[in-house]
């Protein structure tokens, strides 16, 4: 048997993988934002570094930067800022000698950001002009800086990084919670397991631990298993002791007769006594063969259910104990609908149920029995098959006490199985049975649906 994933490992799996994707979107949406919020930081830092670039060359004339304004190039956010100043006129002023080029002109209008290449490597520039005077001569002073996209996309990285390192700590902090908070919740759940394992097989008393609301559910079908269980025991405890009770008389009379037989003085009476046992034997045989059926109706695999000619099964059943009925003298005979009365059934056991109805007759017919009739016939959506016969009858309101297991009106020879057997064929054939109202003797009526195939 494959073994499936302990509760405390499948919650702990519901919980954290669920986490677990939407931390790893969180931590792609927070690269992205990192990303715009380096940009945003950067661009920043390139404007306020080209005012006070702008601001030193309009004071000091184009002759130098001062301080502060390096201080602010140099502490940008850790990332290098190369610049490039033009006077009026395009003279060249201060910084590197070469600006990055851009693919398409600038507009002249405010600051204009751009991406551009400069000696091989992408960089994120910032264009900027305003009118000034230097010396004798005004014009558009323009100051252009630029930064490594190298270095903005490192910033970001060490942003999202910083928040992955967080994400992941929360993750593992809450799986060590998740793990150890499973395993305290289930603690009801090995208190269940541990009750249930002091246990006796005997023990078939009606669980009544405290358990969470979700496990309730669970309890009560465990509880409603052993209350089945505990009957069904009880019902097979109280099977046996009645078929104990009812061999013990056959066998009683069987080693009887065979006693008596070995001490036969005369032929005649040997032969006498050969008969009976031949006869209480028989008896004997067909008890332990209806015990024998009662018990596969009641445990043994479902009924092999397939369309059968019901006609064909009462036939064939009537065959097999017409020479018993006829050494009686008694008159038997079989009245069949015309046509096929097509239901589903097991052909073994639904024959069963018609040799045990005939028996039953035989058995309790009484002396004034002389005629048994089997008959089916049409009744709607239903089959009908109905066992009758002439002996002193069967008031329909003792049929709970004949239907029952071992259920005898009166005393007699019949071992109380038969009804019981055909009750439990016709039930598991979806059919009905009943005692039916008969001046002339006993009518037992069972009703069978018709096969729909």
């Amino acid at each position: 048997m494959k073994k499936s994933l302990s509760l405390r490992t499948r919650l702990f799996l519901l919980i954290l993988v669920p986490l677990l994707c939407v931390s790893c979107l969180l931590g792609l949406w927070r690269f992205e934002a990192a990303k715009r919020t380096a940009e945003e930081l950067f661009d920043r830092t390139l404007l306020a570094a080209g005012l006070a670039i702008a601001r030193d060359v309009a004071i000091s004339e184009g002759d130098a930067i001062s301080q502060r304004s390096r201080s602010i190039i140099s502490d940008a956010g850790g990332g290098e800022i190369f610049y490039h100043v033009t006077g009026p006129g395009g003279i060249y002023v201060t910084g590197y000698a070469y600006p990055p080029v851009p693919e398409t002109k600038p507009s002249d209008e405010g600051p204009t950001y751009y991406m551009a290449n400069y000696r091989g490597e992408p960089v994120r520039v910032l264009r900027m002009s305003e009118t000034t005077t230097i010396g004798n001569l005004t014009g558009e002073t323009v100051v252009t800086i630029w930064q490594r996209a190298s270095d903005r996309r490192a910033f970001a990285i060490t942003l999202a990084l910083r928040a992955a390192a967080l994400m992941a700590a929360l993750m593992v902090a809450l799986a060590v919670v998740v793990w150890f908070g499973v395993q305290i919740g289930l603690k009801p759940l090995r208190g269940l397991q541990e009750a249930i394992a002091l246990r006796s097989p005997e023990d078939l008393r009606r669980i009544r631990r405290p358990v969470p609301e979700e496990v309730s559910g669970i309890v009560a079908t465990l509880n409603r298993l052993l209350g089945q269980v505990e009957q069904s025991i009880e019902n097979h405890q109280a099977f046996i002791s009645d078929a104990a009770h009812q061999l013990r008389n056959p066998a009683s009379a069987l080693l009887s007769l065979a006693e008596a037989l070995r001490d036969a003085r005369t032929e005649e009476d040997r032969a006498q006594l050969q008969s009976e046992l031949v006869m209480a034997a028989r008896k004997s045989a067909r008890l332990a063969e209806q015990l024998l059926s009662l018990e596969r109706l009641r445990y043994d695999a479902p009924a092999q259910m397939n369309p059968r000619d019901l006609n064909v099964i009462v036939k064939e059943a009537c065959e097999a104990v017409a020479p018993e009925i006829l050494s009686r003298d008694l008159a038997f005979s079989l009245d069949a609908a015309p046509g096929a009365l097509v239901v589903q059934a097991d052909e073994t056991l639904l024959s069963e149920a018609v040799k045990n109805l005939v028996d039953n007759a035989l058995q309790h017919g009484g002396a004034r029995l002389s005629a048994i009739t089997v008959q089916t016939e049409r009744e709607g959506a239903n089959a009908v098959l109905k066992v009758m016969d002439d002996g002193k009858g069967l008031p329909p309101e003792l049929a709970d006490i004949a239907f029952r297991r071992f259920g005898q009106i009166e005393p007699g020879s019949g071992s109380g199985l038969g009804l019981a057997i055909v009750q439990d064929v016709v039930l598991r054939h979806g059919g009905t049975i009943g005692i039916m109202p008969n001046a002339k003797g006993t009518e037992v009526r069972i009703t069978l649906p018709f096969s729909e195939r």
